[in-house]
């Protein structure tokens, strides 16, 4: 009996499938240098959200836990905007008229979608520019940077329609990027955040001129594309699960990780190009 022992790739992993050839219904889809970038593309409305949209986003960013394809995100909002929430008309006016269990199968099922994006292994760049409202400010939020316009304006706006500021993870996560008076206030009052504001913040982490606002996002996706991306995703991972660690935990947790991290090929690739005054090529394993 031979001690060799071989697993077939295809068994580990999941329900993935190459995702560049994925066809979207509810958004805009594209790959390109394993950059994929989404686009909320109902500009005439500010791009809102449909519960088909919702649907369809959680689960792309579930499947994107096991794409080999894709190895950084864009999301950005067409004709000038973000996102402006839930679609009034196909998603307020329909839940005014359900009873408790539907809605909260449907407050548990926008929560998935945060749940998917802190849980896929490619970092996520927001590009936000003009109206980033309610649940758009929440994939803003989910989103490991952002990158803003002086015009954008942000609302975590659930106070002004009559909900309380904790919807999709926002009191867990806002005060962690913004700190906790400047999340209560937004929380609270429902207030838009000012692009210039934002970038005073820490929401932003840089601004820039509208026209060139996807093109800066695209490059920084790519610029991670470059990277050791295998280990970029275990630096996402630990990023969020140590939220709910002591700092000794928290060491024990990276000490794991980054051993991990030294069994790479890319790791070895990075030693030997230092040794030869080269810059390092990563792939990702």
């Amino acid at each position: 009996m031979s001690n060799d022992l071989h697993i077939d790739p295809a068994l580990l992993a999941g329900n993935s499938r190459p995702l560049a050839a994925y066809q979207a219904q509810h958004f805009l889809w594209q790959v390109e240098g394993e950059v994929a970038t989404i686009t909320l593309n109902r500009p005439e409305y500010k791009n809102p959200l449909t519960f088909d949209a919702y649907a369809e986003l959680r689960d792309v960013f579930h499947q994107l836990k096991w794409a080999k394809d894709v190895h950084a995100v864009v999301v950005v909002g067409a004709g000038g905007n973000f996102c402006s929430g839930g679609d009034v008309h196909e998603i307020i006016g329909p839940l005014v008229r359900l009873k408790a269990p539907e809605l909260l199968m449907f407050t548990r099922m926008t929560g998935e979608l945060v749940k998917t994006m802190r849980a896929c292994p490619q970092p996520i760049v927001a590009a936000v520019d003009g109206v980033c409202a309610g649940a758009g400010a929440i994939m803003a939020m989910a989103s490991d940077m952002r990158l803003g316009t002086v015009r954008s304006k942000t609302a975590f706006l659930f106070n002004r329609v009559g909900l309380a500021g904790c919807d999709m993870g926002a009191c867990a996560i806002l005060p962690r990027i913004i700190g906790q008076g400047r999340a209560s206030e937004l929380l609270y009052t429902g207030r838009s955040m000012g692009g210039e504001e934002g970038e005073r913040w820490g929401w932003f982490n840089r601004l820039c001129d509208p026209d060139g606002l996807l093109d800066e996002a695209r490059a920084l996706a790519a610029q991670l594309v470059q990277g050791p991306t295998f280990a970029n995703g275990i630096t996402k991972t630990m990023l969020h699960q140590e939220w709910a660690m002591t700092i000794d935990q928290a060491i024990e947790a990276e000490a794991q990780a980054q051993a991990i991290c030294m069994l790479t090929n890319d790791f070895s690739r990075a030693y030997h190009a230092f040794v030869a005054k080269q810059k390092p090529i990563f792939e990702g394993n």
